[in-house]
């Protein structure tokens, strides 16, 4: 089957799911069921032929997790695991003259071994691609241009695992996705798979695919059976056969060409499917009224004061408060209440730095903006929270009139303390920005103003400064940079002031001791300190080292006014007072 010139006029309906159904059929083999390709091939071509009768005229090989990493085995073994089931595919498939989909999912690390598993296919003949439950459309460019480049008829689709508001677990939304991978000419076609049931799909493809031709470039939906359940400790999906394929009925009717199951489906959710786009009464669902699609909008910073004052061209000062490490919280508020009535714009709150645990920061934030009227901007951390978590707690100060954040990938967890915390980094803070500035654009949370980190003591600022471009691209529009005391770091910051379109605030820290300053020089990672200042503060008392704190902190902020928006201050140690000493400085000039 030449399938470009199949979807011409015909819907592709695919196969269900192999790896919840072989479970389900043979519950007595624990082992990932692509290696059943060579210990059970009889298994596996009997799933083939059960959905080829049913209806099916494309399957796909049962090589989704055929990868070194999935499987824990030899790139050897991969290999022969993938020849096994191209050959069961294609000889089931060739009685039906259905076509054949070489299938493969994401690798979780390592995405060089894509190379070996594509040029394995290309060898065996394959010219269909399933990419499949990707949750980012990072690495799907690059493979479809190298298919392209080998084998230019190949027919080459990507699918997206999406959940039921339209983010992957990475969080990016189905809306951006779609977009960037309709424009690519080497993708002939892409949709949604897996994590989401039909009816939350039929949704989805509404939304996203109205710039779709069906003929050029086709659309595709494979959803689950429905939502899982456990039951005796398996996971079972209870979505009827017949739902499932109204569903699809809809789908098809909305423009969707390509269709098909994702887990939880079995045959008869594909032979009932086959049914409907046949035009055959299977009890059908009546079809669903076509919602109104959300408009995307763009960000208001009509509620935000700090976004306004930046964009209104003056100088903002925010100053970092550590949260406490107990529940005690008064001498943090404390602070909070005397750095407003100091005329501080903001206060940043970190997120249980150096991945030691401390208040929350966003919750304390709420609680700044609800009882002090302060703008809180609460650090953010890739460390500690999966999407679901990260979503969230982002509506909830979205809900708490919190509006602007700073995200960051996050410290490691300790050496010592790995065996029990695990930290996640399912994102980093570019990823996590773009999806932020999704939620705004969406509607589902009011805007954000996204802050990011700038490490300008970085000793590679280019590659540094690269970064920050992608962080500006996916939605930042402040930066807070490290503390900038040498020579080096006021030309990167200089060098940042001419790349970036974007706010920086100079990142000030008040040195309040010679043992202070030598720690920071020799144990905080991103931050420089020059030998000759630190050897100003040597046989210094209390007083004369806060003292020379305000005259060093004011000199390196009158030297960055030209090269920034505003400064970031870091508090030591809760001296508080000693902020207040520099701002009243600061006032002066």
């Amino acid at each position: 089957m030449e399938v470009k010139s199949y979807l011409k006029d015909h819907i592709l309906l695919f196969d269900g799911a192999m790896g919840t159904y072989y479970a389900q059929q043979y519950p007595d083999d624990t082992a990932k069921c692509e290696w059943a390709n060579i210990q059970h091939p009889e298994r596996v071509m009997a799933i083939h032929n059960a959905y080829l009768n049913a209806g099916a005229c494309a399957i796909k090989t049962n090589t989704f997790g055929a990868n070194t990493r999935m499987l824990e085995c030899t790139s050897e073994e991969v290999h022969d695991i993938i020849c096994a089931g191209w050959s069961l595919a294609c000889e089931a498939a060739a009685p039906f003259q259905a076509a054949v989909f070489a299938d493969i999912g994401p690798l979780p690390e390592d995405e060089s071994e894509y190379t070996a598993i594509l040029d394995c296919f290309l060898a065996l003949g394959a010219q269909n691609f399933l990419f499949e439950t990707f949750a980012s459309d990072a690495p799907v460019h690059d493979l479809a241009a190298y298919i392209k480049k080998r084998c230019p008829e190949a027919f080459i689709m990507a699918s997206f695992a999406v959940t039921p508001d339209g983010f992957t677990r990475q969080g990016l939304s189905a809306h951006a996705l779609m977009s960037r991978v309709r424009a690519d000419v080497h993708i002939d076609a892409t949709g949604f798979n897996c994590v989401s049931g039909p009816h939350h799909l039929l949704a989805l493809a509404r939304e996203t695919m109205p710039d779709f031709d069906g003929q050029n470039k086709f659309f595709s939906v494979m959803p689950n059976a429905g939502y899982p359940t456990i039951v005796d400790g398996r996971t079972v999906f209870d979505g009827s056969p017949v739902y499932f394929a109204s569903r699809c009925g809809d789908l098809a009717a909305a423009g969707v060409k390509i269709l098909g199951g994702c887990c939880g489906t079995e045959p008869e959710h594909i032979a009932q499917t086959a049914r409907v786009l046949k035009g055959e009464s299977v009890g059908k669902v009546s079809m669903l009224r076509k919602p109104n699609a959300k408009p995307m909008r763009s960000p208001d910073v009509s509620r935000n004061r700090l976004a306004q004052k930046l964009r209104s061209g003056k100088r903002v000062i925010a100053v970092e408060l550590d949260p406490p490490a107990d529940a005690n919280i008064q001498k943090f508020m404390e602070g909070a209440r005397q750095l407003k009535a100091a005329g501080v714009d903001a206060v940043t709150i970190a997120d249980c730095p150096v991945a030691r645990v401390r208040v929350d920061s966003s919750m304390l934030a709420a609680k700044l903006r609800r009882e002090l009227d302060i703008d809180p901007i609460p650090h953010m951390t890739c460390r500690d929270r999966n999407i679901n978590a990260t979503k969230a707690l982002l509506l909830g100060l979205s809900a708490e009139e919190v509006r602007n954040v700073l995200v960051v990938t996050g410290d490691p967890i300790p050496s010592a303390a790995r065996d029990e915390v695990k930290g996640v980094f399912s994102f980093n803070s570019v990823v996590l920005a773009d999806y932020i500035r999704q939620l705004s654009e969406t509607g589902m949370a009011e805007p954000f103003t996204v802050c990011g980190a700038l490490n300008v003591n970085a000793r590679n600022f280019d590659a540094e400064l690269r970064k920050a471009l992608r962080k500006q691209e996916a939605g930042v529009s402040v930066f807070l940079t490290q503390p900038v005391f040498t020579e080096d770091a006021f030309e990167h910051l200089k060098q940042a002031h001419e790349t970036l379109d974007a706010a920086i605030l100079g990142g000030i820290i008040p040195i309040i001791s010679h043992r202070n300053a030598l720690f920071m020089s020799q144990e905080m990672a991103g931050i420089d300190i020059p030998p000759e200042i630190v050897a100003q503060y040597e046989g210094l008392e209390r007083d004369s080292a806060e003292t020379l704190a305000v005259e060093l902190s004011v000199q390196l902020a009158q030297r960055m006014m030209p090269f920034t928006d505003g400064w970031y201050l870091i508090t030591p140690f809760q001296r508080v007072r000693l902020i207040e000493r520099i701002l009243k400085s600061l006032d002066r000039m």
